[in-house]
């Protein structure tokens, strides 16, 4: 019942382990030592029964024991091949077996095997004494059977290449002796078989020759002088036959480990006791030292735990007479906490992406230490506050996976130190950096500077001009951080793409056509910053682009409105004072700000002294009260001037009728088209011809209509006859009201009804001269140069506006009436 229990705690385990994915079965292959390099050990493929690519596929590794790498594992082929030279003796000395350890681990899952290959001896080693003469001093009385024991060779081989045989030369004194030990060892001896005689052979000469087993055999030999002495009767006597001591390593050079004493009952200089190591390996005098005198053993090299925990070695105490004397001395060594830990990494992953999962494996090592006991327990840990963690798996196997997510815009790398302390006293400590490299992945947008972009410029630049620059930052690398711009077309598209370009790689606004303040004065584009990441991303910002005015519009006069049809008048009567409000000149300017402040000046005036205007308002006033002397129109060019650098201007002209009879001072505009001649000194000369010719011409028309009204049977011909000619209007006659050649009255005058449209009053109308549009009512009647029909007598209706009372006027008369206002002039 206890064994099925124990069965089953066994298979418990066992399955526990298949769970973990962790397998640590034992492999065992052999190998002779001194092959060369490249030399096939074995397939780990046909031994695991694995297939050819899950070597590499599983990241396959071969991680030694020690740190001497003896092994070479090809992950194409499954091969594990001799890397470097095995020499047994140096490996394991006298230890057999001789093993390596190595431990197999594939990845993903974690599988762990140990493979433990055995180095075979071979004969590679001969047979050696440790000196090539040995002198033996022997008492010439001593009795038959006596022996001596000699020093045995060593070889460095085990097993059948050891040694197997010893031969002593002939001779008729001595012969040899082999006896075993209870731990198998030999000792051999030289027994007496025929008395010496110092008389007759004071030195005899032997030789001795060790024989290995292997194949072919190899020897050794020693030479042994026997010194025949005289009679020494007491033999050397040591107080133990075995002396222990216990001593830990790394000691200094000369501490004394243990002090052997012997004693001999002889006198003189057979009483002397000489010590001396017999039968040892060179590699214990190597260690400890011997003092021939007082038999102090002390320490001679380096005691290493690690390499070798115990050593035997037989003492040797000879006297004066050549009596010897043997003893055993095992000196135990303690191990002292002088190797620190050891982390061996058997994969890396150097560079890990930044969106790597959590549980991700970034390395997988080991830890060992090569003391003992609570020497070579250990502890293993990485730095806190860092991404990754540590998991601990079978035989001392760590992982260390990614606990968290990771960020390379706020770290680039990582420097992960991995430390193993052990709990030896004192604690040793070693430490292993890792440096990982966090790769990027497009995880952030490009970022602009601001959250919107202001720019300005000015109107009427040259197409391609630069207006700004918009700058994105992405914080991913290379590709992902390599930032592109373009302008998002506005709603509907519209005129955004003619106006406004961007340069793709440097963000420079450029303006595709000069702009018109007046007719855009800004807008707005939408620029996105897009990365070359896969997928890209981008971000976008506004750009508000602002057009500065330039003094590139003159003012424009809204009122007296310059449209060259027809000229604008303004009526003041004569009785006005100084300070009379004559017009109000409007102007304005398409350009904004300090270009669009208008001031407003008086130009040219036929009488500057008269009128002036408000540099601000415009207004233009009486600067004195008028007189008689005035002239009865005055032309005023009036000049607007804006504010802009350098400053635009325009002109107008307006025309100012002296009237008498008018109470109202609001009614002054008026379109007249007879000019009035400018006053000069002959003006009463002008005005007593003018009325001479009046009444020359209004007798004329008398006779006219007598003549007319006897010849009714041909009216036509004698009316002709009686008629005096008249020049044709000419078709290029002025409309303004004064002849612009020599200043006097017109021949032909008009007589319209005109409104003054500024004034208050909007009833009043007044006569001008009409000729020849105008049809005067005389009659079927033909005069040449002049072409007058009339039906009969017409009614003339008039309004005509007084103190801002509308009276109608009704002019009726007959045809002769008619005739004679058509030619007398309106003074």
């Amino acid at each position: 019942m206890e064994n099925c229990f124990w069965k089953r705690q066994g298979l418990y385990v066992l399955l526990s382990f298949s769970f973990l994915r962790v397998m640590c079965a034992s492999i065992r292959f052999s190998v002779p030592e001194e092959k060369k390099k490249g030399f096939l050990v074995a397939n780990v493929l046909k031994e695991l029964k694995l297939e050819a690519g899950e070597l590499s596929t599983r990241k396959a590794h071969l991680v030694a024991e020690g740190t001497q790498e003896y092994f070479h594992l090809d992950i194409q082929t499954g091969n594990l091949l001799i890397k470097d030279n095995i020499d047994r003796e140096a490996l394991c000395g006298q230890n057999d077996p001789c093993v390596l350890l190595s431990q197999f681990v594939l990845e993903n899952p974690l599988d762990i095997f140990n493979i433990e290959i055995k180095i075979e001896d071979v004969n590679d080693n001969a047979p050696k004494f440790w000196k090539n003469n040995v002198e033996i001093d022997i008492p010439e009385n001593i009795p038959i059977s006596m022996i001596f024991p000699l020093e045995l060779a060593q070889d460095d081989d085990l097993g059948d290449n050891s040694i197997q045989n010893y031969i002593l030369s002939p001779n008729e004194h001595f012969q040899l002796e082999v006896h075993k030990n209870e731990d198998k060892t030999d000792n051999i001896y030289l027994v007496l078989k025929k008395p010496l005689d110092r008389e007759e052979m004071p030195h005899l000469g032997l030789t001795l020759m060790a024989i290995d087993g292997g194949v072919p055999k190899k020897t050794g030999t020693v030479q042994i002088k026997i010194n025949v002495l005289d009679n020494n009767d007491n033999f050397p006597l040591f107080s133990k036959s075995e002396y222990k001591a216990r001593i830990k390593e790394n000691l200094p050079q000369g501490t004394l480990v243990v002090k052997v004493e012997a004693t001999d009952l002889d006198l003189g200089s057979n009483a002397l006791i000489l010590y001396s190591f017999h039968q040892v390996p060179e590699r214990i005098n190597n260690l400890f030292n011997l003092n021939e005198r007082t038999g102090e053993i002390t320490v001679w090299g380096q005691i290493d735990y690690e390499k070798e925990k115990s050593y035997s070695m037989n003492i040797r105490a000879t006297d004066g007479g050549g009596l010897p004397d043997h003893c055993k001395l095992l000196i135990e060594v303690e191990d002292v906490n002088d190797n620190p830990p050891e982390v061996s990494i058997i994969s890396l992953t150097s560079f890990l992406k930044e969106d790597s999962p959590p549980d991700t494996v970034v390395a997988v090592f080991n830890i060992r230490d090569q003391d003992s006991g609570d020497n070579s327990k250990m502890v293993c840990s990485v730095e806190m506050n860092l991404p990754f963690v540590l998991k601990s798996t079978a035989n001392n196997f760590y992982q260390l996976v990614l606990q968290s997510p990771l960020d390379r815009e706020t770290v680039t790398e990582y420097n992960i130190t991995i430390t193993a302390i052990d709990c030896g006293s004192p604690r040793l400590t070693s430490t292993r950096l890792i440096n990982v490299q966090i790769s990027d992945v497009n995880d952030n947008p490009p970022l602009f500077e601001k959250s919107s972009f202001d720019m300005q410029i000015r109107e009427n630049h040259i197409p391609g001009l630069l207006i700004g620059s918009v700058h994105a930052v992405d914080l991913d690398t290379k590709q992902n951080a390599k930032v592109t711009y373009s302008v998002l077309p506005g709603k509907g598209g519209g005129l955004l793409p003619t106006l406004i370009s961007i340069n793709s790689e440097t963000g420079n606004l450029y303006a595709l056509r000069s702009l018109d303040y007046e007719q855009i004065r800004g807008f707005r584009v939408t620029v996105r910053a897009s990365d070359g990441g896969s997928p890209s991303l981008s971000s976008e910002v506004i750009v508000r682009i602002h057009i500065i005015d330039e003094n590139d519009n003159a003012p424009f006069f809204l009122y007296p409105l310059q449209n060259n049809t027809s000229p604008c008048n303004e009526l003041v009567p004569k009785s006005a004072e100084t300070g009379y409000l004559v017009s109000k000149v409007v102007a304005v300017d398409a350009d904004s700000g300090q270009n669009s402040w208008l001031s407003y000046e008086l130009l040219k005036a036929t009488d500057p002294a008269l009128f002036s205007i408000g540099a601000q308002n415009g207004e233009v006033k009486t600067r004195r009260a008028l007189n008689e002397r005035d002239t009865n129109k005055q032309r005023l060019v009036i000049l607007v001037r804006d504010n802009g650098l350098p400053p635009q201007t325009s002109t107008a002209l307006l025309n100012v009728l002296l009237v008498d009879g008018f109470s109202d001072p609001f009614l002054r505009r008026v379109d007249v088209s007879v000019q009035e001649p400018e006053e000069d000194k002959t003006l009463t000369k002008y005005l007593v011809i003018c009325l001479a010719a009046v009444s020359f011409v209004f007798l004329v028309c008398i006779v006219v209509f007598i003549v007319v009204k006897i010849l009714k049977k041909d009216p036509q011909s004698h009316f002709t006859a009686a008629v005096p000619h008249f020049p044709p209007a000419s078709a290029d006659a002025p409309e303004n009201c004064a002849d612009s050649q020599n200043g006097s009255l017109s021949r032909t005058y008009r007589y319209d009804v005109c409104l003054t449209g500024g004034s208050l009053s909007s009833e009043f109308r007044f006569l001008r001269p009409l000729f020849p549009v105008l049809s005067c009512p005389v009659g079927d009647v033909n005069i040449p140069g002049n072409h007058w029909t009339s039906s009969g007598p017409e009614d003339l209706s008039k309004e005509v506006a007084i103190n801002g009372r509308t009276k109608e006027v009704l002019m009726s008369a007959d045809w002769s009436v008619i005739s004679w206002i058509c030619f007398f002039p309106l003074y």
